[in-house]
């Protein structure tokens, strides 16, 4: 079985439908035998972003967040200590902290990460797009 975890712009965009995911990403998005994760940061850089009107669209899934996660079949990847921990000791000056827990998310639980950053390859983090 394939794992992924879903960079915040990946929620974002899956979540407006879809229209900016490459063919790639969209296959894996759909395909059942996928496990699909998205990180509780990705919900708080949302909500952030949002707040600080970076996302006007957002508000009906900020709202939802949980129910389209579960309405999707996405599992959503707490943040743990082990998590917490490798972000805080992450090699390089890469400052974003939302990254970073990605990062840190991607390499504890060996998954790769769909986004089309490519911060995540300084990292030797797996990415997919």
């Amino acid at each position: 079985m394939t794992i992924v975890l879903l960079d915040t712009h990946i929620v974002l965009w899956w979540f407006q439908g879809a229209g900016k995911l490459s063919a790639k990403a969209k296959r894996l998005l759909r395909d059942s035998d996928v496990t699909v994760l998205v990180s509780a940061v990705s919900a708080w850089e949302i909500a952030i972003k949002y707040k600080a009107g970076k996302l006007d669209a957002s508000s009906g899934l900020i709202s939802r967040f949980q129910s389209s996660l579960e309405e999707e079949h996405f599992v959503e990847l707490p943040i743990t200590v082990a998590h917490a921990i490798r972000a805080g000791l992450l090699e390089g000056s890469h400052k974003d902290p939302f990254d970073r827990m990605l990062i840190a998310q991607a390499r504890v639980e060996s998954v790769p990460v769909v986004s089309t950053d490519p911060c995540f390859d300084a990292f030797k983090v797996t990415r997919i797009w």
